[in-house]
């Protein structure tokens, strides 16, 4: 139940090439305390419930739990997040052993592009495609909740 993943801004558009699946994604926070979040996730079909510990200083790891919800019980709780519901469309690319997130934001966060690799341990070594830009792990202003309250076209 530990999350451990790296976060990089993305300087091309190579990657929808290299995708092999893309899904649309709408999420909202029911909470955004800085000690846990609280998601609530529609992805594709799914609906999704999710929890959100306090990161390492590092930014590298965090716990997470998470867990399937009807799709219905997904709509009705994002009537009662917080504002700033965030839409994106996530591309899955595989590189080397690993597979890459791609979230192309649209909305109030349109332009924003972020790349994220789950790793098995937080110094594992992986294969970075050649689109990958500036590293931002650990930079709270790219994390999901915090573009909810501050979208990218405010900065």
């Amino acid at each position: 139940m530990v999350e451990i993943e790296r976060k990089f801004l993305v300087n091309s558009s190579i990657y929808k090439e290299q995708a092999f699946k893309s899904t649309r994604i709408i999420q909202g926070f029911l909470n955004t305390h800085k000690e846990r979040t609280v998601r609530i996730r529609l992805k594709g079909n799914k609906g999704f419930l999710t929890v959100k510990g306090v990161s390492t200083t590092d930014g590298l790891s965090r716990f997470e739990w998470e867990k399937d919800i009807l799709i219905e019980e997904a709509e009705a709780l994002l009537k009662l997040c917080e504002p700033g519901i965030i839409g994106k469309t996530r591309y899955e690319v595989k590189t080397g052993k690993h597979t890459f997130e791609v979230d192309e934001f649209f909305g109030d966060n349109e332009g924003l592009v972020i790349a994220e690799v789950e790793l098995g341990f937080e110094n594992e070594n992986f294969e970075k495609p050649n689109w990958l830009g500036e590293e931002v792990t650990g930079n709270i202003k790219y994390y999901n909740s915090q573009l909810s309250k501050k979208p990218f076209k405010t900065w």
